[in-house]
């Protein structure tokens, strides 16, 4: 299940960027979705996430400026990031989940580079 991460790129602090994740299924058909980032030498960490059922959740240092929401009609997922600040500057990941009965699917998009400079 291929996820397809874009709309990264190079910007200033203080601005907006949306990143988009497409998905090849229905969005709905996955237990969770979210957006996680992987800075240089730094452990990848959850940003945000949304369940099937529209509960979202965040890290702490992102509440008030990114915002996860989802288009269901056509598959896909927006991180949209608002106040960017230099410490944002990592790759950022599409993750989806999918939980059946015996097992446990984490799928993940290619990653796209968001660099904020001061």
């Amino acid at each position: 299940v291929p996820l397809v991460d874009s709309g990264g790129g190079s910007v200033q602090a203080g601005g907006s960027l949306r990143l988009s994740c497409a998905a090849p299924a229905s969005i709905l058909s996955f237990n969770s979705i979210s957006w996680y980032r992987q800075a240089p030498g730094k452990q990848r960490e959850l940003v945000a996430a949304v369940t099937s059922r529209g509960s979202t959740n965040y890290a702490d240092s992102v509440k008030g400026r990114f915002t996860i929401s989802r288009d269901i009609a056509k598959n896909a997922l927006y991180l949209h990031m608002d106040d960017r600040q230099p410490e944002d500057t990592a790759v950022y990941y599409c993750k989806a989940v999918r939980q059946t009965l015996e097992h446990k699917f984490h799928y993940w998009g290619q990653g796209t580079q968001v660099t904020v400079s001061s």
